[in-house]
């Protein structure tokens, strides 16, 4: 398959264009989106021999792969429909033999993307459900230290994952193997701590160690998220579509667990999420939602709006109520203020975006997707 480089080196080779306007021409007609691979005909090579393989350019850059038709979601429901009556049936012995059935034949064969995403969520549902019954029949009593029980309960997505990737090359399930495996590690931390300290409270009891341990946790899978990409800023290959994963359970646990670093008083009363903050609180919330909106803006990935619509309501029903406003006021008027701010930006996307871009630098622009 030829690329776009290729054929202007072939082009220079014989003479139609010189060595010199190849390479000016390359990055001009890459920064527009040129690519002369053919587009996959599936809604996402899923299960394809390339993981790189690329499609043609589309209009919204994020926009998920999930169905190419009512096919796609005609057969989705069927295998909704079988499923919850062979769980009903079979109970978990039988739906991991069906999900593997469905799953090579629909995602290996047909490479339909949106019911390989149900049966991904299957597939961690029967995990989940099998490690409760399995730690329920085997452990006994008493019952481990929470902290262990965790770790006992997330180490078989960590090691069932992955090959269940393997063989199906579905995005999600990539995505959520990292998190299993960070989830996996924060356990033991804890776990760790736990032992040092003598502590069964350890998040309560250390607050600060806690906050900036979720805090690193968080910004690891950021940094796993931006190399997928990095590495596709036109989000032509798979590699997108696992960027888009990360991001979405990225955005929040950045979101909160800058939250718990910044409110360690909070963090330690499980008090974070309450509504009844001041108003300094609530301007702090707002500045920190506002910084991640920006930095979706420049990524072009929406996960990092959506991820702070709950804290932002919070952040406005706190100040509302500091004007003594009647309860049954505001709590509609925070529905109409977080309305307003999600459609403003939703409708106002690329103008935003290029206002936000404009001050970047050349170099930081170039590997970032570009303007539409």
């Amino acid at each position: 398959m030829q690329t776009l480089k290729s054929v202007l080196e072939g082009a220079a080779g014989e003479g139609i264009i010189s060595a010199d306007q190849a390479g000016s021409l390359l990055p001009y007609m890459e920064a527009r989106g040129v690519l002369l691979q053919p587009p996959r005909t599936d809604a996402v090579d899923i299960a394809g021999a390339e993981e790189d393989r690329a499609i043609a350019p589309i209009e919204d850059t994020e926009a998920p792969r999930f169905v190419r038709g009512f096919h796609d979601v005609l057969i989705t429901i069927g295998v909704a429909i079988v499923m919850a009556g062979v769980w009903g049936v079979g109970a978990f012995f039988a739906a991991l033999p069906a999900i593997i059935i469905l799953a090579e034949i629909l995602v290996r064969r047909q490479r339909l993307a949106l019911p390989a995403v149900l049966l991904t969520l299957l597939y961690v549902h029967w995990i989940f459900v099998t490690t409760i019954i399995a730690l329920d029949s085997f452990m006994g009593q008493p019952e481990p230290e929470p902290v262990l029980h965790f770790v006992l309960v997330l180490l078989p997505f960590a090691v069932l994952l992955p090959p269940f990737y393997w063989r199906y090359r579905i995005p999600l399930s990539l995505s959520l193997c990292f998190l299993s495996v960070a989830a996996v590690v924060l356990a033991l931390i804890f776990l760790g701590l736990s032992r040092l300290t003598g502590s069964t409270e350890v998040i309560a009891d250390h607050p600060i160690i806690s906050s900036a341990i979720f805090l690193a946790a968080a910004l690891v899978l950021f940094a796993v998220a931006m190399v997928y990409d990095l590495s596709d800023r036109f989000r032509v290959t798979r590699r997108s579509d696992v960027a888009f994963w990360l991001h979405l359970i990225t955005a929040p646990a950045l979101l909160y667990s800058t939250l718990a670093f910044v409110f360690l008083g909070d963090f330690a009363n499980e008090r974070l999420f309450s509504g009844s903050k001041g108003l300094p609180d609530a301007l702090i919330i707002v500045g920190v939602v506002v910084v991640l909106m920006a930095i979706g803006l420049v990524l072009d990935r929406r996960a990092f709006v959506t991820s702070g619509l709950v804290s932002l309501g919070l952040a406005v029903a706190s100040l509302l109520q500091g004007v003594e406003a009647a309860p049954e006021s505001y709590v509609f008027l925070t529905l109409l203020i977080v309305g307003l701010v999600v459609l403003t930006i939703g409708i106002g996307w690329p103008h935003f975006r290029r206002w936000t871009m404009t001050p970047l630098p050349a170099t930081l622009k170039e590997k970032l997707p570009p303007l539409r």
